[in-house]
């Protein structure tokens, strides 16, 4: 599954606020993710789910990077990765186990010139698979 996270970064750096202006999505919506186009995206994973997160900035002459994902390490360890031959990163993870309980985790990103890196005060969260339906419903 690909978490992508579309980012405003001149309406972000001009505000000092990502939270408005950050717009997270998922390609998991059929299984019941959740909080499509906000910061506190809730996406449905189950155990073995190879997680992909990316970036785009909604100004291209804009820098904007995703420099950490903070998670409890015994649900995902994400590993900060370059496509080749660019200068493009992207995370990934397994999921480690199956959810009983959303697990919520931290998104960091780099804007423009700043070094200190920007975090939401949403936070997105992991969940585990929605409920089945009663069928005939």
């Amino acid at each position: 599954m690909t978490i992508t996270a579309v980012v405003d970064p001149v309406a972000a750096l001009s505000s000092e606020n990502l939270d408005d202006n950050l717009y997270l999505y998922d390609t998991n919506k059929a299984a019941g993710s959740t909080g499509f186009g906000t910061p506190a995206l809730r996406s449905r994973v189950r155990k073995g789910d190879t997680l992909l997160w990316n970036v785009l900035p909604l100004e291209c002459e804009t820098y904007v990077a995703l420099a950490d994902i903070e998670i409890d390490p015994q649900i995902a360890e994400p590993t900060r990765k370059v496509y080749p031959g660019t200068d493009i990163v992207f995370w990934t993870a397994e999921v480690k186990q199956d959810l009983t309980e959303p697990i919520p985790y931290r998104l960091s990103f780099l804007l423009g010139i700043v070094n200190t890196p920007f975090t939401p005060t949403a936070r997105p969260t992991l969940a585990g698979p929605a409920a089945e339906g009663k069928e005939g419903r």
